[in-house]
């Protein structure tokens, strides 16, 4: 095979596709561009973050920072918010729909604060799935973000005389906009006679013609005619309503049309509903809207919005009910392109492998887990020598896991990189970034966790403009040798030996 040049059958494009160099000023997506050789994202030169004789924008911290580096830019998610919230106004008013939209964050793609706090800043409604999230809404409650007239969409399993169940009845007491979404009918049991009035919502089973084959024993909702009694249920007893129908398609998609065509039972099943529950009016959709986490990914969100109320309109007029008012959940698309994760190439290893291995001075399969356990992938790109000539390579972590490679085993998807040895990396390094990271990878590997073969924590900056526009940072450190050992339980044996550094542990 001639490894130059990118196979045309490549399903998937995570960067540069040949071997010759970056045009300046070329632009990859609507964040990611080049000039002078160098990478910018988000209108940020990365590679500057690592250089120790440099002029940073203000606010911007003026030290060299440690490799590797995770960057999270806080005001995409707001714009991502916006944008979403502009496409649904402008379907509303162009189909004359009669009800509103509302768009509602999905918060265990990232529970991180800044992240939350970023959704609620926004306007953004709160959905959440577990007794835990109960604590963040209330603190954002008494933070003032999360005010009377905000939507917490209470997801998740929440049986009689869990914790969930209880706390969220203390939200109720609280926060007037609170809505269990009940997954099974037992659930209803739990909030009964508590003297706490709750709308409820109900979550549908996908039905079996819209599930693939991993959906087949979903344990997730009830069926129509569950569905049909538990809102019976609801709306005989007393201080509760039926208010919300919640449909999940259950993974992205590439089309919007797949996904609406998905969502039609649930959407017809709500127009049945409404004849005979005169409280209902949300319908809540969620689990598909992608992120763009590779250069390729070309969903049309303005046609989804399109397609979605077009769908509503139609299946609510075959049943003469009013059209509802839509929830989106969405937790991906929200957050997955707000954060990059950045690495220094340490050496270069022929290896009588068929492809050169660029190892990079970190983990990829720790900071990515999809990329190792679902072989996904994501737009990886150099933050320098865009100029140079690039070669198709393959990129490797330090840890001593086979897996710990990019792109993932099993991947026909080409990766190019400047053409470098290992003596050119001394003298001029090379550095490189995971973009569209945001959304489920440092949750699954670990929030301030240790890792695989006891890997640091990266230092973490976390940037946002104020109202002036201006940038304002701060800087989460990242883990030091001592963070590590008292993570894995030995903080509780005495050291011995000198006493080592206090620093964050850079790397490679």
């Amino acid at each position: 095979m001639d490894f130059t040049q990118a196979p045309p059958s490549a399903a998937r494009r995570i960067g540069w596709q040949s071997a010759t160099p970056v045009p300046d000023g070329h632009s990859f997506n609507r964040f990611l561009g080049t000039a002078g050789g160098r990478l910018r994202a988000h209108d940020l030169e990365l590679v500057a973050f690592f250089e120790p004789d440099r002029s940073p924008a203000a606010g911007l911290p003026a030290e060299a920072m440690p490799s590797p580096l995770e960057i999270a830019f806080l005001p995409d998610i707001r714009a991502r918010v916006a944008a979403m919230d502009r496409r649904f106004r402008r379907a509303i008013d162009e189909l004359g729909y009669p009800a509103p939209f509302h768009f509602a964050f999905a918060s265990k793609a990232n529970t991180a604060e800044e992240i939350v706090r970023s959704t609620l800043t926004a306007g953004a409604h709160h959905e959440m799935s577990s007794d835990i999230d109960v604590e963040i809404a209330r603190r954002m409650i008494q933070a003032g973000l999360l005010p009377e007239d905000r939507l917490v969409l209470a997801n998740g399993f929440k049986g009689p005389g869990s914790a969930y169940a209880r706390n969220l009845l203390e939200l109720g007491r609280e926060h007037p906009r609170v809505i269990p979404i009940l997954e099974d009918a037992s659930e209803l049991r739990g909030f009964a006679d508590s003297g706490v009035e709750f709308e409820f919502g109900i979550r549908i089973k996908k039905p079996q013609e819209a599930m693939g084959a991993g959906d087949r024993d979903s344990r997730f909702g009830v069926d129509a005619g569950a569905a049909e009694r538990l809102a019976a249920d609801i709306d005989e007893a007393s201080e509760a309503r039926f208010v919300l129908l919640h449909a999940m398609f259950g993974s992205a998609t590439d089309t919007p049309e797949e996904f609406v065509a998905a969502l039609e039972p649930a959407l017809d099943l709500y127009a049945r509903l409404g004849r005979r529950h005169r409280h209902l009016r949300f319908f809540d959709f969620g689990g598909g809207v992608p992120g763009r986490t590779t250069l390729d990914d070309s969903f049309d969100y303005d046609r989804f919005a399109r397609r979605l109320l077009e769908m509503a309109i139609e299946r609510c007029a075959a049943h003469g009910t009013r059209p509802p008012e839509l929830i989106g959940e969405f937790g991906r698309y929200t957050v997955s392109e707000h954060a990059a994760h950045l690495f220094r190439v340490i050496t270069v290893k022929e290896n009588g492998s068929a492809l050169p291995w660029y190892l990079v001075n970190g983990s990829i399969m720790t900071s990515f887990p999809d990329a190792w356990a679902l072989g996904e992938h994501f737009i990886c790109l150099p933050l320098n020598h865009l100029d140079r000539p690039f070669r198709r390579v393959r990129l490797g972590g330090i840890t001593c896991d086979r897996d710990d490679v990019y792109p993932p085993r099993g991947s026909s998807v080409p990766l190019f990189l400047p053409d470098l040895d290992t003596a050119e990396l001394r003298d001029n390094p090379l550095h490189v970034g995971f973009f569209s990271v945001g959304a489920y990878q440092e949750m699954l590997g670990g929030v301030r966790g240790s890792k695989h073969c006891v890997l640091p924590e990266a230092t973490e900056i976390l940037i946002d403009r104020n109202g002036d526009g201006d940038f304002v940072c701060d800087i989460l450190p990242g883990h030091t040798t001592e963070d590590v050992l008292h993570n894995l339980g030995y903080g509780r044996t005495a050291p011995t030996g000198p006493p080592r550094s206090t620093a964050p542990v850079r790397v490679g």
